[in-house]
């Protein structure tokens, strides 16, 4: 069933797309709504489901990373009435004044928001006067048990076991990378500190012969399909992975991991707003939320999803863990310009070698 829903994302986004480029040969569509995700970040049924109970025609395009999405909105290389997009990333086109505040009035399903969740939102945006929770999570390590002993992987710095090498897979977006260094060293992975940097980027440097590959989204198939043996992964992506190869393991590494919450904005120069509200309503109501879980398998910081979905996800620490679980964790920050500049240059470093 899981993989029927991952090939139908694939024919629906790529229809979405579609008519993405259909409607930009004939000008901004002003009466669509135009949202910019990342990719197979919903499950793409509510698409067809959301123009069905409101009239409202959606041109759907998706991104692979945060980096990718801020030139486009900052730069209005195409118009989105909302996008989605990772905590740091939005502390900092708030801070760029990119965003509107949100009108609550026009969300009323807001009032199933978990407020736990939500405070992750207010450490940068007070009083979540400009982003609606949408997914939460933790990176972690995931490693297939048929080549390495159930639990042997405990740390970061099991990825730069020479044992596994040719069997690694890191992933491929400047901050996410670079954090599973940091993390390694026993740094924060919001230091501003050119020596941590720099310490962590040769460690990058002398990890890249072990690496099999660099991924993101194709990740989880490298592992489920036996590709490789280890490698860095979202929470969300544990459940799923297991369920097509159950020798796989999920473990958040001893010294802390990164945390996120994504989120729900519109940007300033959005020109359906209207259609932007419906859209974040219609997520967070519970025909949509506890649909999309199913086909994620995130976090969903919505109350319903708590009380809706079978016990074992529900009491599974992974998916809602406990203030212990998250004592060594952290989330990303925006660093301002020259903290931007900083892990820019250390990654175009990585990267040249």
């Amino acid at each position: 069933m899981r993989k029927k829903k991952v090939l139908l994302a694939g024919v629906a986004l790529a229809m979405a797309f579609l008519s993405m480029v259909m409607l930009s040969g004939c000008g901004h569509d002003k009466n669509a709504l135009y949202i910019y995700n990342f990719g197979d970040y919903i499950d793409p049924d509510l698409i067809e489901e959301f123009t069905k109970e409101t009239g409202i025609k959606v041109v759907y395009s998706t991104f692979d990373t945060n980096e990718e999405l801020y030139p486009v909105i900052r730069n209005r290389t195409a118009s989105y009435d909302v996008i989605c997009a990772s905590d740091y990333m939005l502390e900092k086109m708030l801070e760029e004044k990119m965003l509107t505040e949100m009108d609550y009035d026009q969300i009323p399903n807001s009032e199933f928001l978990m407020p736990e969740f939500s405070a992750n939102i207010e450490k940068f945006d007070k009083g979540a006067k400009h982003v609606v929770p949408h997914t939460w999570g933790t990176m972690g390590i995931m490693y297939n048990t048929e080549k390495i002993p159930e639990g042997s992987v405990k740390s970061w710095n099991d990825l730069w076991n020479e044992k596994y090498s040719g069997s690694i897979v890191m992933p491929d977006s400047m901050r996410d990378t670079m954090a599973v260094a940091l993390k390694a060293k026993g740094y924060s992975l919001n230091t501003t500190k050119k020596k941590e940097l720099a310490a962590a980027t040769k460690y990058l440097i002398k990890q890249k012969p072990m690496v099999y590959k660099y991924a993101n989204d194709a990740a989880r198939d490298l592992l489920v399909g036996n590709s490789a043996d280890i490698g860095v992964i979202w929470s969300g992506e544990y459940i799923y992975c297991q369920e097509l190869n159950p020798s796989l393991r999920f473990v958040i590494p001893e010294e802390g991991s990164e945390q996120f919450i994504d989120g729900w904005a519109i940007p300033k120069e959005a020109e359906n707003k209207k259609a932007a509200y419906k859209w974040i309503n219609f997520m967070l109501s519970k025909k949509a939320a506890l649909k999309n879980f199913d086909y994620l398998y995130y976090t969903i910081p919505n109350k319903q999803v708590k009380i809706g979905i079978d016990e074992k996800f529900s009491n599974d620490r992974v998916i809602f863990p406990l203030a212990d679980d998250l004592k060594s964790n952290e989330a990303l920050r925006y660093l301002g310009p020259d903290g931007d500049k900083l892990y820019t240059d250390y990654w175009k470093e990585f990267k040249s070698e």
